[in-house]
């Protein structure tokens, strides 16, 4: 197992939709292992194929909710089903959210309250996961990253304009930057 790169806002491949899982194999394995040890290093509640510059549509996840119980898995090809989401105020405290690939910084973004998540898993089984809550904001956040889109590309003003300015001064925004989980500076 080994803790991987994880690339930051600007790079093509977290701007890019991610493609369709083809081969369940040892390499498969290997990659979600390392995802798993990455995440966990970062530390971090979810992490994107995209995120560790591979462009596949798998994530990692991994929270432990009020109750104690610890939701783990991976989730390869996934299908996401969301609820519409509120329109009253943001909670600047209670709806803020960070993201491995642009670190250190948190934002409020709606997102809906609940989800389910249809997916297979490493051996290409097929499962579903009925998520509220925190949990089923973790799956929208990585969802996204599918997609091509990173969570300060949906904030609304005056988040969206302070994401561009923290992006600005940390210098993100362009091709090839990453940081290792353990160090405390960013790779380029």
């Amino acid at each position: 197992m080994a803790v991987l790169p994880i690339r930051i806002s600007g790079d093509p491949v977290l701007h890019s939709p991610a493609s369709a899982v083809t081969e369940f194999d040892d390499e498969l394995r290997t990659l979600v292992s390392d995802m798993f040890e990455t995440m966990d290093a970062a530390p971090g509640v979810g992490l994107a194929g995209p995120q560790v510059g591979v462009p596949l549509r798998l994530f990692v996840y991994g929270w432990t909710d009020d109750d104690d119980v610890l939701h783990r898995g991976v989730a390869i090809n996934p299908v996401l089903w969301i609820s519409p989401a509120g329109t009253e105020e943001l909670d600047e405290d209670l709806e803020a959210e960070g993201c491995l690939s642009f670190p250190g910084e948190r934002f409020p973004l709606r997102r809906s309250e609940s989800a389910i998540l249809e997916a297979v898993d490493l051996e290409g089984q097929p499962f579903q996961v009925r998520a509220d809550g925190w949990l089923a904001r973790i799956f929208q956040h990585e969802y996204d990253h599918l997609d091509g889109v990173i969570y300060v590309d949906r904030l609304t003003h005056p988040f969206g304009k302070a994401a561009a300015k923290a992006s600005r001064k940390n210098s993100w925004g362009v091709p090839g930057l990453s940081w290792l989980p353990g160090r405390d500076h960013l790779e380029d």
